[in-house]
C-alpha cells in the first residue's frame, strides 16, 4: 500500500513539473519557442548605442579638420585680393606690411593725415631690414618718429618710445638753435640715415599698413 502511494505521489509531482516547464514556452507552429533572454536583449541595445557613438564622434572628427581649413583657404584668399588691391594703388609689401612711397612732398603733419586717410600711418621701423628697405628709395622722406613735447623724447606714433635708432653722425641736433622735431631719412648711402628737421619743412613721406587681416 505504501508504494502504490509514492508511486500516485511521484506522478503526480511530476506532472505538476512538466506542467510549469511547459507554460513558459510559447508553441508555435507545433514547435516549443522559449522567451527571448533580458539579458541578451541588454546586451544588444548596448552594441547599437556604441556603434551610433562611433559614428556620432567620427562625423565630428571629419568636421573638425575640414573647418580650419575652410577658414584658412578663405583667409589666404582674402588675404591674395587684398595685396592685389593694394599693389595696383601703389603700395609695396615687404616682410609683413605695405609700404606707400609718395611722389610729393607735404609737411609732417600732412603726410601723416594722407596715411590716416589710408588706414595706416608713417612707417614705424622695428628691424634693421625694414631700416634698409625705408632707405633704399633715395628720396628725403618723412618718417614715424617725433618729439611732440620738444623735450628730447622721441616716441614713434603709436606712442611706443625710441629705444633702438638709425641716427646719421651728430643728429638729432637742432641744427642752428631751430625746433628740428621730425625726422627723415637723409643720408641714404649709411644705415644710420637719420635727420632731425623741422615738421614744417616739406618732404616725400612712407606709410605703413600692417598687411595681417
Amino acid at each position: 500500500m505504501a508504494r502504490l502511494v509514492n508511486r500516485e505521489l511521484a506522478e503526480v509531482n511530476m506532472d505538476y513539473v512538466n506542467l510549469q516547464e511547459s507554460s513558459v514556452r510559447m508553441h508555435t507552429n507545433g514547435r516549443n519557442l522559449a522567451l527571448p533572454d533580458p539579458r541578451r536583449r541588454l546586451f544588444t541595445l548596448v552594441g547599437v548605442g556604441f556603434g551610433l557613438l562611433c559614428i556620432v564622434q567620427a562625423a565630428l572628427n571629419v568636421s573638425l579638420r575640414l573647418t580650419p581649413s575652410a577658414v584658412r583657404r578663405n583667409d589666404t584668399d582674402q588675404q591674395r585680393f587684398l595685396t592685389g588691391k593694394y599693389i595696383k594703388q601703389g603700395w609695396v609689401y615687404f616682410h609683413t606690411s605695405f609700404y606707400f612711397i609718395s611722389s610729393t612732398k607735404k609737411s609732417w603733419q600732412e603726410s601723416r593725415k594722407f596715411c590716416q586717410e589710408q588706414s595706416a600711418d608713417l612707417v614705424i621701423i622695428n628691424t634693421e631690414e625694414e631700416q634698409d628697405f625705408t632707405r633704399q628709395f633715395h628720396r628725403l622722406t618723412w618718417i614715424g618718429v617725433h618729439n611732440v613735447s620738444r623735450t628730447g623724447q622721441w616716441t614713434w606714433v603709436d606712442g611706443t618710445p625710441l629705444t633702438k635708432s638709425y641716427w646719421g653722425p651728430g643728429e638729432p641736433n637742432g641744427y642752428e638753435g631751430r625746433n628740428e622735431n621730425c625726422v627723415e631719412i637723409r643720408f641714404f648711402d649709411r644705415q644710420n640715415s637719420w635727420n632731425d628737421i623741422p615738421c614744417e619743412d616739406q618732404n616725400f613721406w612712407i606709410c605703413e599698413k600692417e598687411a595681417a587681416l
